[in-house]
């Protein structure tokens, strides 16, 4: 039984999506169930984003400490250059600072654009992950419902099947236990040797009855 992505994309309509391949539940998932090849190639994909991302994320991160230093610079370095009466050394100090502070802002703001195309990437990507994953639990659960569905009838039957077979062979045991008591008593041991009887109920088919004499306590 298969379901379109329609169906599922409906379910997880406005719902909040986590990074699977970063959510260790997910991973369990496929302890229980195996994981195809377009599942593998999705979280492949997604891990390479993810990373991409951090990366991205921790030279930003880099960068704006680095333009934080700079601008830090500059301002002693202005009131230095007025002091010394606009040094040229020092102009051209301020002047490389600013430059590294265009070139970190070039950078900023580069980094930001391709994070929020990674930021889509990793949605879009993950999205899919999602929707794979769906598809292939939605069947292994229908397989195994089917199959337990299955089993759970054989089990029925045989229970009930082998619950009249119990019964018969109890009935059966019976019949030959008494027949063998009232051959013997009617007809002696000897009698029974002379029938070749090999049927032994006492050690093959053991069958609880009264202890003579005492109704009360039983030998199997």
């Amino acid at each position: 039984m298969a379901k379109s992505d329609e169906v599922y994309m409906s379910a997880l309509e406005g719902k909040s999506i986590p990074i699977l391949t970063l959510d260790n539940k997910w991973h369990q998932l496929f302890t229980q169930t195996e994981m195809t090849p377009e599942i593998e190639q999705l979280a492949d994909q997604l891990n390479a984003l993810v990373e991409r991302d951090g990366k991205i994320r921790s030279e930003t991160k880099d960068i704006k400490k680095l333009k934080k230093k700079l601008l830090g610079e500059i301002v002693p370095l202005r009131d230095k250059a007025n002091k010394s009466g606009n040094s040229a050394a020092i102009e051209k100090e301020i002047q490389d600072r600013t430059r590294l502070i265009n070139d970190c802002n070039d950078r900023l703001d580069s980094h930001q654009d391709e994070l929020l195309d990674l930021s889509r990437e990793i949605y879009d990507v993950d999205y899919k992950l999602m929707i794979e994953t769906m598809k292939v639990c939605y069947e292994t659960l229908h397989e195994n419902t089917d199959y337990i569905k299955t089993m759970d009838e054989w089990i029925s039957k045989v229970r009930i099947e082998l619950k009249k077979n119990v019964i018969r062979l109890q009935e059966t045991e019976m019949e030959n236990y008494n027949l063998y008591s009232y051959m013997h008593q009617i007809f002696g041991p000897e009698v029974i040797e002379i029938f070749d009887l090999k049927y032994d109920p006492d050690r093959r088919h053991p069958i609880r009855r009264p202890l003579a004499g005492d109704e009360s306590e039983y030998v199997e």
